[in-house]
């Protein structure tokens, strides 16, 4: 394949390909992104998806926020607060992360004491759901109705 310049490259996009190559991200990844509008892409003449360059910044951007739990959802809502057609920078990813610290945090703080009140379900094996902190605190389902409230459906 030959190299583009600079120049030719900004003028004609980066093809689906080329990003997946340079974003280690799947061509099915960057299509169902476009979907859900994380990413834009325009068409040619000749109907082939393009891409402006700041794409793989932003998908950097979504990988890094996946893979500490950020749900799509709250990542697409993020990046709507971004400048369109520019490359995302420090200034956007301190405010991205700074948002996301505070949830994660918080995941944290929820899943320490979900670890902590572990330990005093092991061995019960949900026999005892009016006693189980974590599938039924305080026997709310037992308020409801008696029996098996929980149990899967056939």
């Amino acid at each position: 394949m030959q190299q583009k310049s600079q120049g030719r490259v900004q003028m004609e996009g980066l093809t689906v390909g080329e990003v997946a190559k340079r974003s280690g991200v799947a061509v099915s990844t960057l299509h169902f992104y476009e979907t859900k509008g994380l990413i834009r892409s325009w068409r040619t003449t000749g109907y082939q998806r393009r891409f402006k360059r700041d794409v793989l910044r932003r998908v950097a951007v979504i990988k890094v926020a996946q893979s500490v739990g950020i749900p799509l959802a709250e990542i697409g809502d993020a990046l709507q607060t971004l400048p369109a057609g520019r490359t995302p920078n420090a200034c956007d990813w301190s405010k991205l992360s700074t948002q996301w610290r505070q949830q994660l945090e918080a995941r944290i703080r929820q899943l320490q004491g979900l670890r902590d009140r572990l330990d005093g379900c092991i061995g019960c094996g949900c026999l005892s759901l009016e006693a189980c902190p974590l599938r039924n605190p305080g026997d709310a389902a037992g308020k409801e109705n008696s029996g098996p409230a929980y149990l899967p459906g056939p």
